[in-house]
């Protein structure tokens, strides 16, 4: 993907919470890892992304979309006050920036082409073809043939990084287990009694922030299987393990991800990345790891 370019780290982080509790949301950064056998004990926080109904909320869900300079890039998108982020909110004089990185512009098979283009007639609120045009937040609305983004204005339109215009579909496993003692007990946090619950996360050189070893959905691929493959490919590929344990290592990764699981969070997701036009949405899903199935980290 485009946006490799991450320090090469990963640790397993612990929360003292109850499962049933737990509710992790996605940040703006992901992809890839590289597996460190480190654990920290830590308030660990990945920043919510989530529209929402409240003005207040959504202000506070809504800022990296708003940041600048364009990751990547010099670019400065035009300020965009919170009270003008609503479409509904009439503002006569907005002139967003334009902007599409020169690697979307190239036409690598993970892009759409330019919008003006004779040969491109994308199917936008449905499935075209191989590619998930939908949204996980309902319909969108298309101004001048061009896909408007759901959560509002951000300044800068395009696609910038994004390949797709409208919706880019990611996905986030997040995997979980029980802190335990040498003998196999649960590990209990000493203030609140509740067991401590780990996750697998990554440290990102570009943005400096912590997040869930997730990716991109490829065309006609199912989430499931983005799931499965982002963690396997990001987290264990990097792992100084022979041929054969490695081997051993994708058969129980394939257990783990044949097990139930719970679906924490699908939607918009509040990106650096995102323009008027172009917009990251993920579905984050919990796979845990209740017999230390995968005992890597």
């Amino acid at each position: 993907m485009a946006e490799r370019i991450l320090r090469r780290t990963l640790a397993t982080v612990s929360l003292s919470v109850a499962l049933a509790s737990v509710t992790v949301k996605s940040s703006g950064c992901r992809n890839i890892p590289e597996c460190r056998n480190s654990f920290s004990s830590c308030e660990f926080h990945l920043n919510s992304n989530i529209m929402s109904a409240s003005n207040g909320a959504k202000e506070k869900s809504y800022s990296k979309a708003r940041t600048s300079p364009y990751p990547g890039s010099k670019v400065q998108r035009s300020q965009v006050p919170n009270e003008k982020v609503d479409w509904l909110v009439e503002w006569q004089d907005y002139n967003p920036v334009e902007y599409t990185a020169v690697s979307v512009l190239a036409g690598p098979k993970w892009a759409d082409p330019q919008i003006s283009e004779s040969n491109f007639s994308p199917k936008f609120n449905e499935k075209d073809g191989p590619i998930e045009r939908k949204s996980q937040n309902g319909l969108y609305e298309i101004e001048n043939g061009r896909p408007r983004n759901p959560a509002g204005r951000t300044g800068l339109v395009g696609r910038g990084l994004l390949g797709r215009w409208g919706p880019n579909h990611a996905a986030d496993p997040i995997i979980t287990r029980w802190k335990r003692d040498r003998r196999g007990n649960k590990i209990t946090h000493p203030i609140s009694g509740k067991n401590i619950l780990q996750f697998v996360a990554i440290k990102r050189k570009d943005c400096g922030e912590w997040a869930i070893p997730g990716g991109m959905v490829d065309p006609g691929e199912k989430i499931s299987a983005t799931l499965k493959r982002e963690f396997g490919e990001e987290a264990l590929n990097s792992l100084q393990k022979s041929s054969a344990e490695k081997r051993k290592l994708e058969e129980q990764l394939h257990k783990l991800f044949s097990q139930e699981h719970l679906v924490i969070y699908k939607g918009y997701v509040d990106d650096p990345r995102n323009t008027d036009n172009a917009w990251m949405e993920t579905e984050a899903v919990n796979y845990h790891d209740e017999t230390d199935l995968v005992y890597c980290f």
